[in-house]
């Protein structure tokens, strides 16, 4: 099935893309999420992993999850949220794995950052360790956010509970040695719409050299949109963008790329299991 918009890649009829993190239940998506979802099929996307942040929108993810095949929900609180989380809040995202677990396939997103610093360092560190541990205890991959924050990531990656379920390494955007300590903790690096961008010459140097069997692909919808749809709404179609500047860079075709990065993708969030089975 070909996609209408003439400024997209095409995929040969038996590739397909996951978008391994997507806020779909934002209320950018209000308006016209079917449209969204259709043209997400269209394009040959078809896995959506829709991204908690906080406890309502991990209960909204799973509710999306529950409704239409093609998305998957994550649980967790993002480090913008953690300031007033408590032990109610993780007995609650317990509670929603243990009712709805066919439907949640990660942990997250979590992390540190030190950019905004919405929230204390100290907490960020705290919360991000005791979700770590939850993870574990769900045995579920986790989604990992990481700004100005490297060092500090990785002690506390260091020092918790093993990756037992590995992870991904979410909208990467340090340089190639960062990429290859990500990778020695048993991580996927997950590529944004960032690497089509003019200025990214860093993040064009990790795909080019980081294993493509480490690579799995992601919108971070509605924010970070590719070029030409830079400064515009981010959506799931859109990864065919993002798909096309990896082939380009490392001269293989798209559909290696997307052979490579869905099963990544799938491997880490088991979709043969639960209802995408």
């Amino acid at each position: 099935m070909k996609n209408t918009d003439t400024h997209l890649p095409v995929l040969g009829e038996d590739a397909y893309l996951v978008d391994t993190h997507c806020h779909l239940d934002m209320t950018s998506y209000d308006k016209d999420l079917t449209d969204v979802l259709e043209r997400a099929e269209k394009s040959r996307i078809k896995r959506i992993i829709s991204i908690g942040i906080d406890l309502p929108s991990s209960e909204r993810a799973v509710l999306l999850a529950r409704r239409y095949k093609q998305i998957s929900a994550t649980i967790g609180i993002h480090p913008h949220d953690v300031k007033n989380t408590t032990d109610n809040d993780y007995e609650l995202l317990g509670q929603l794995f243990a009712k709805d677990s066919e439907y949640i396939v990660g942990y997250g997103e979590i992390g540190l950052d030190y950019v905004k610093n919405y929230c204390p360092i100290d907490k960020q560190q705290h919360h991000f360790a005791k979700q770590l541990d939850l993870a574990d205890e769900l045995q579920l991959p986790v989604i990992i956010h990481n700004r100005n924050a490297d060092s500090d990531t990785l002690d506390i990656l260091k020092n918790t509970r093993p990756l037992v379920q590995g992870g991904i390494m979410h909208c990467f955007s340090g340089d190639y040695n960062f990429a290859r300590r990500v990778l020695d903790m048993g991580l996927l690096i997950s590529i944004p719409g960032v690497v089509t961008f003019k200025n990214a010459a860093t993040l064009q140097e990790v795909v080019k050299k980081v294993p493509l069997t480490s690579l799995v692909l992601e919108t971070d919808g509605p924010f970070l949109a590719p070029h030409p749809h830079r400064g515009k709404r981010n959506e799931p179609s859109f990864i065919l963008h993002t798909a096309g500047k990896i082939a380009e860079i490392r001269n293989i075709r798209i559909e290696e790329v997307a052979e490579q990065t869905s099963l990544n993708s799938e491997k880490l969030f088991k979709f043969d299991k639960g209802k995408h089975k």
